[in-house]
């Protein structure tokens, strides 16, 4: 996302070079979803390149390449998860969790290869699984069962919240987008680890984002409280804002804890001029 044309000259300096793009997006926010990795598993000199754009406490959440998760369907794929493993390890701590996101076509009748896939995994790395199919959200116990695997392994569920994308009929060219293409969620709030990790998609409308967000606030707030240590990810249809929706999110969060961390202070973007 760090690199997204519509946030150069407005959250990221412009021009900027691409490798230091990171760099400008870590002073809005000190956590990104490493949706790239999904499509191809990076060159290690990348990887070397984000980790020199960040500091120790950034959070990457990375997705597990595509081959493995939807291709390969957790079987089979030992191979590929070497090379994304050893591709990544110079993110270090960076690398804050590994995100398994599962096609809608696994099913509750599949937790067995979930649970053999978790058990294979290196104890080295936090992992968070995010799953689509309905019955794990409409039938108590195969959430039950689901749970039980993730508990097993110390592993994390990711909830993505599209409950208020949904809510009504799209305004915007990218509301339409994400309706054709976006999952419709319920919302789910349980935290199942000390890392638990939201993703939430609003509206091209600020305030109605804000609005949809206000659940996850009284939640985040109470995961604090409790010692846990949430990562939010606040997404738009079109993305345009979402820098500074995340940090107006962490803002309301703080409100209600003072003591709370606040986020860095963002980089200068010099304002366009003609000449």
């Amino acid at each position: 996302m760090w690199t997204n044309t519509s946030w150069q000259g407005r959250f990221i300096p412009h021009p900027l070079p691409q490798g230091e793009r990171l760099h400008a997006y870590a002073s809005w926010c000190n956590a990104v979803e490493g949706n790239t990795t999904f499509y191809a598993t990076p060159a290690r000199s990348t990887v070397e390149l984000w980790a020199r754009q960040t500091d120790p406490g950034f959070r990457l959440v990375a997705k597990l390449p595509r081959t493995i998760t939807h291709e390969r369907r957790l079987t089979g794929a030992e191979e590929e998860l070497g090379a994304f493993l050893d591709a990544i390890e110079p993110l270090g701590p960076r690398a804050h969790a590994l995100w398994i996101q599962l096609p809608g076509s696994f099913t509750p009748g599949d937790l067995g290869v979930l649970a053999a896939f978790l058990n294979r995994l290196p104890r080295s790395h936090r992992y968070a699984v995010e799953v689509r199919h309905r019955a794990f959200f409409e039938d108590e116990r195969s959430a039950r069962l689901l749970e039980r695997v993730l508990a097993g392994t110390g592993a994390e569920w990711v909830p993505f919240d599209t409950v208020v994308l949904f809510e009504s009929p799209p305004t915007t060219d990218a509301e339409r987008e994400s309706w054709s293409k976006k999952p419709r969620m319920p919302r789910r709030t349980a935290a199942l680890t000390g890392h638990p990790i939201v993703r939430y998609i609003g509206r091209d409308d600020a305030e109605r984002t804000a609005e949809g967000w206000r659940p996850w606030v009284d939640t985040v707030v109470g995961w604090l409280r409790e010692g846990r240590s949430p990562t939010f990810f606040v997404h738009t249809p079109g993305n345009a804002d979402a820098p500074a929706l995340a940090r107006r999110f962490h803002d309301e969060v703080r409100s209600h804890l003072p003591g709370l961390v606040p986020l860095p202070e963002p980089v200068q973007v010099e304002p366009l001029t003609l000449f």
